[in-house]
C-alpha cells in the first residue's frame, strides 16, 4: 500500500485512531525569558499546537494535515518512530489555525 493511500485512510505510521480520536504530532517549543533562561515544561501551563496525521472515522471538525491548538494535558502521548505524538479525542481540540 502506498504512502498516499494510507495517507487518505487517516492512517499514518501504523497506526489508525478509532471513534473520535486523532493522531498528532506535535514539538514542545522551548520558551526562554527576556533574560535569555529557558523555561522547563514543568513550569509553564499553556496550549500547544500540532499537525493532525491521522483521524478516527467519526472526526468532523478536522483533517489530516490540519494544524490545531490542544491544551498540554490532553490525549496520551507514545513516541514513534523517535517522534513525539499524541492520541487526542476530537473535543480535547481547542482550534484550528488558518493557514
Amino acid at each position: 500500500m502506498s504512502a498516499a493511500t494510507k495517507e487518505k485512510k487517516g492512517e499514518t505510521k501504523g497506526f489508525q485512531p478509532l471513534g473520535d480520536r486523532v493522531f498528532v504530532t506535535y514539538t514542545e517549543e522551548l520558551d526562554r525569558t527576556a533574560g535569555g533562561i529557558y523555561v522547563p515544561d514543568s513550569a509553564k501551563e499553556k496550549p500547544q499546537r500540532g499537525i493532525i496525521q491521522g483521524i478516527g472515522k467519526k472526526v468532523e471538525s478536522v483533517k489530516v494535515g490540519d494544524q490545531v491548538l490542544f491544551d498540554k494535558y490532553s490525549g496520551s502521548k507514545l513516541r514513534i518512530d523517535d517522534e513525539e505524538c499524541l492520541i487526542l479525542k476530537e473535543e480535547d481540540i481547542l482550534g484550528v489555525f488558518n493557514s
